[in-house]
């Protein structure tokens, strides 16, 4: 019994541990809350929404210290000028989803989970599709705004439907790669034979030149052995002449006997 009692206490003292090293969720400030979606919400409706696509695309252009010192002028806000060049092109990529602008019937501002940033969200109700828009702002002395995302309401089919398609993009793809992949290495059974031919082919022409070369050899040594049996002949012919001259006389032709005795 005493050692069920020591168990307990044991627990009970664990989990008082326990509960005292849980960190509490910061509580906003309701008029801090309030302002700041009050800020958000002059943003989306005096500014998001008042500006068309050329208006929007003339102020990106101008960079982020141009907006930060508009934001700040026009609705007292520090901002980050480059978080809000993202805020426009994310409501504008939104924009013809959503349609136009109707009105916002729901904000909220809370700490996130580290209780550094403070995001406030508003419902956005467009013409063709409902939005919520997030903003973030830094909870310093100035509540410096460092973004604003559009998000779009997407209905639970047309999600699927999304999901659906980026599953058969991805797998299109690789099995696109694939197959070419498989092409590609066919074609190497190809390769020996292309080298074979460009080699035959060079092999054809040396052994042209060789063979062109030797006739060329034979022919001149053929022409070398005429000339001296001629020689020959026209010697022996001199000889058994009573001039003892071969100016009397010219070479015609040669013709070999097939039963001459030169033969044997």
């Amino acid at each position: 019994m005493k050692k069920f009692r020591l168990i307990l206490c044991l627990t009970a003292c664990v989990l008082g541990l326990t509960a005292c090293g849980g960190s509490t969720k910061k509580t906003l400030d309701p008029e801090v809350a309030t302002a700041l979606e009050e800020t958000t919400s002059n943003l989306v409706t005096q500014f998001l929404a008042a500006l068309d696509e050329q208006q929007s695309a003339e102020i990106s252009e101008q960079g982020g210290e141009y907006l930060e010192y508009v934001i700040s002028n026009y609705f007292g806000v520090k901002a980050n000028g480059n978080g809000m060049v993202n805020a426009l092109q994310s409501w504008n990529s939104a924009k013809p989803d959503i349609g136009d602008f109707v009105s916002i019937t729901g904000m909220s501002a809370d700490y996130d989970d580290s209780g550094k940033d403070i995001i406030v969200k508003l419902d956005v109700v467009g013409s063709k599709r409902n939005a919520q828009v997030e903003a973030i702002f830094k909870d310093d002395l100035y509540k410096t705004l460092n973004s604003l995302t559009t998000n779009i309401d997407w209905t639970f089919g047309e999600k699927m439907e999304k999901a659906g398609l980026n599953t058969l993009l991805g797998m299109g793809t690789v099995f696109v790669v694939l197959i070419l992949i498989s092409i590609i290495i066919s074609l190497f059974n190809f390769i020996p034979k292309i080298q074979n031919a460009f080699n035959k082919d060079k092999t054809d022409v040396k052994a042209a030149a060789v063979d062109n070369t030797i006739a060329q050899i034979v022919e001149k040594e053929e022409e070398a052995d005429d000339l001296e049996l001629v020689a020959v002949i026209t010697a022996a012919i001199a000889a058994a002449g009573t001039s003892g001259s071969s100016d009397d006389f010219v070479v015609r032709s040669i013709v070999r006997r097939p039963n001459s005795l030169w033969n044997k």
